[in-house]
């Protein structure tokens, strides 16, 4: 890396030390740069990068043998040459916004007064313009004419550069198939909304749980932590998907153990479709009694009005598969009809003779 540079010039560096006073940027094998900590500090005196950082920043001069960089140029060091020198080379100033006039905010840039327009102020989330009266914030110059007497900056910018750098450091770490922390924001009829480092997923109705649920509140509640997977991630339209459901146990996978053909379950309808009913038989597993297995109902038969999601029914096992999540269902009373039918059709009268009901008769 070279150890000289233009007044202004922007460099991509790496963080090698962090000071109580001072960040060390590297330059080459043999000499560092120089960045003021307290450009990086918040209100509480921390900073928000570390060794090993990337970071861009602005070359400032040379002072006392110190190559010095800044990442922002401050009030006061912003007169009339620094101001246009941060134009020319994009370097963002700091400003207090004085007041607010017509069409925008009257800014303090130094020695310099500038203009920002009310669309080129905040990002994402608008506040009221009396909220940024006062403050000290950072602006991109956009416009320097007249030699200094107009003077457009824009808060914005410096916002959604801020915003897509914070944005690619989440989509580096908010992977598909990651396992991260969550904090539950909001509850809505399709599922709940989730922060995650400060991004908001979505985690769907249909993600909470093994079972069918028809409301959010039955699994989660607002300001709950949560483990949950990342299904899915569309950075460019910057949505987030995670389930809770992914990291629960698989009850398909232990199926057959629990349950086998010929056995009788109580369970409860949990889904009425046209072509049968679904009876739930243990956590995350349903069971599908076909149409044609129901009593005193056709093809036709609209079963919403003949039965209701909660019912109870009582069912035996005709058939698993396991591997397409299938259990075959019949009513336990159309299964017992059927046996008692048998038994009695293959039962023999004393004379040895298949079972007659008119000969039954007969005899007595």
């Amino acid at each position: 890396m070279k150890n000289r540079f233009e007044i202004g010039e922007a460099l991509e560096t790496e963080i090698v030390a962090i000071t109580d006073n001072t960040i060390f940027l590297d330059l080459s094998a043999k000499s560092e740069g120089v960045l003021d900590r307290t450009e990086l500090e918040d209100d509480n005196g921390n900073v928000s990068v570390k060794e090993g950082d990337k970071i861009t920043v602005y070359f400032t001069g040379e002072v006392h043998g110190e190559m010095r960089f800044t990442t922002k140029i401050s009030g006061g060091k912003a007169d009339k040459s620094v101001i246009e020198n941060a134009y020319k080379n994009a370097i963002p100033v700091e400003g207090k916004v004085e007041a607010e006039i017509k069409g925008g905010f009257e800014v303090k840039i130094g020695t310099s007064r500038a203009f920002c327009p009310y669309s080129q102020m905040g990002f994402k989330k608008k506040e009221e313009p009396s909220y940024y009266v006062g403050k000290t914030l950072s602006f991109v110059i956009v416009e320097y004419k007249n030699d200094g007497k107009d003077i457009l900056v824009s808060n914005r910018k410096i916002c959604e550069s801020e915003y897509a750098q914070q944005l690619g450091k989440l989509a580096s770490q908010i992977t598909e198939g990651a396992i991260v922390e969550a904090t539950v924001e909001s509850l809505e009829k399709f599922g709940a909304f989730v922060n995650i480092q400060g991004f908001r997923a979505l985690l769907p109705i249909s993600e909470m749980s093994l079972d069918r649920i028809s409301d959010a509140s039955e699994v989660v509640e607002v300001g709950q932590q949560l483990k949950v997977q990342v299904l899915k991630t569309d950075w460019k339209n910057e949505r987030v998907s995670v389930s809770l459901k992914s990291l629960m146990e698989n009850p398909w996978e232990s199926v057959n153990e629990k349950f086998s053909v010929g056995t009788k379950i109580d369970g409860a309808i949990s889904r009425i479709a046209d072509f049968g009913l679904f009876v739930n038989l243990d956590k995350g597993i349903d069971g599908l009694v076909h149409i044609s297995e129901l009593e005193d109902v056709s093809a036709n038969t609209n079963l919403r009005k003949v039965y209701k999601v909660g019912q109870k029914m009582s069912v035996v096992i005709e058939k698993i598969d396991a591997s397409e999540k299938r259990i075959s269902l019949v009513p336990a009373t159309s299964k017992e009809q059927d046996e008692t039918a048998a038994k009695y059709l293959s039962s023999q009268d004393d004379d040895g003779d298949t079972y007659n009901p008119f000969a039954a008769l007969l005899k007595k």
